[in-house]
């Protein structure tokens, strides 16, 4: 099961209800102060045909404001059919639990919300906290029970891999210490010397050619794994971190020897010296 999978499910499963005792609620409601799953509620739209967003109007993404969303869920809005026997899922980009409930100084454009919070659910940690993204990796009420550092960086690098880390097997992320590292080396397509490989190689056209998640996690893991800036510092610099990087340089070598990355020294000259070669096509990494 993917990290995906799992998330869709706890958040359907908020809606569950004993109808011996209750009533079906009217809809589940997923607030989001710091607009952490922002970036993959496009992914999960097409995955949740009952998700509706609050936001600017436009009824072909399903989003709007409050007023419309009481309307689609009504049935009043030709545009938008929710499935039948669903509950629908209003997820609120910007706004905690504590807006909603603070209904006296609640802002004119949540009103048409407020009331839903006694008629529905809120989907929440067992402490009636939101749920971040940490709190669902980490957390094994609710969540995925996985062992996840805690510090800022990482926090930073989890979100930015947000879109990457839902595709993950559950299965896989269990034993591992997921940190800084591990998110950002997924943004690098889970080879962060071959990143580095192709940056020696395309200089400016690598960068243009990366999300600025990937760039940014590029960054991070060269300032983790070797020292330097690549924001700051020069192609030259990178190619001395990497060729005096303590590690098996069988790697490496092996990297340098693939297609698409065999003019690195013939653009950028000896990783060392920067003396450019004229009679060699090969890649030079010294200190293998």
């Amino acid at each position: 099961m993917r990290v995906l999978d799992h998330l869709l499910k706890a958040v359907r499963a908020a809606a569950v209800f004993n109808p011996e005792v209750q009533v079906a609620p009217a809809c589940i409601l997923w607030p989001d102060r710091d607009r952490q799953w922002e970036s993959i509620i496009r992914l999960l739209k097409s995955e949740l045909p009952e998700l509706l967003v609050l936001g600017d109007y436009n009824p072909e993404q399903r989003t709007g404001p409050a007023i419309w969303l009481r309307c689609v869920m009504a049935g009043k809005v030709e545009e938008v059919i929710l499935p039948a026997g669903s509950t629908p899922i209003l997820y609120l980009p910007g706004i905690s639990r504590q807006d909603l409930r603070a209904i006296e100084s609640c802002p004119d454009r949540l009103k048409p919300l407020a009331e839903l919070q006694y008629r529905s659910v809120i989907w929440s940690q067992v402490n009636a906290k939101d749920w971040t993204i940490l709190a669902f990796l980490k957390s094994d009420q609710g969540g995925l029970g996985l062992d996840v550092a805690q510090d800022t960086e990482t926090k930073q690098a989890m979100q930015l891999a947000l879109s990457h880390v839902v595709d993950e097997q559950i299965s896989l992320l269990h034993g591992k210490r997921l940190d800084q590292d591990f998110f950002n080396t997924l943004l690098t397509g889970g080879d962060p010397t071959r990143y580095l490989l192709q940056w020696l190689d395309q200089g400016d056209g690598f960068r243009q050619g990366r999300s600025a998640n990937e760039w940014q996690a590029f960054v991070q893991v060269c300032k983790s794994q070797l020292a330097f800036d690549p924001e700051n510092a020069g192609i030259l610099v990178g190619g001395s971190k990497l060729a005096s990087r303590q590690g098996p340089g069988t790697a490496r070598l092996e990297r340098c020897a693939q297609g698409g990355l065999g003019g690195t020294s013939e653009r950028n000259g000896d990783l060392q010296t920067g003396h450019r070669p004229d009679d060699q096509k090969r890649c030079h990494c010294r200190g293998t």
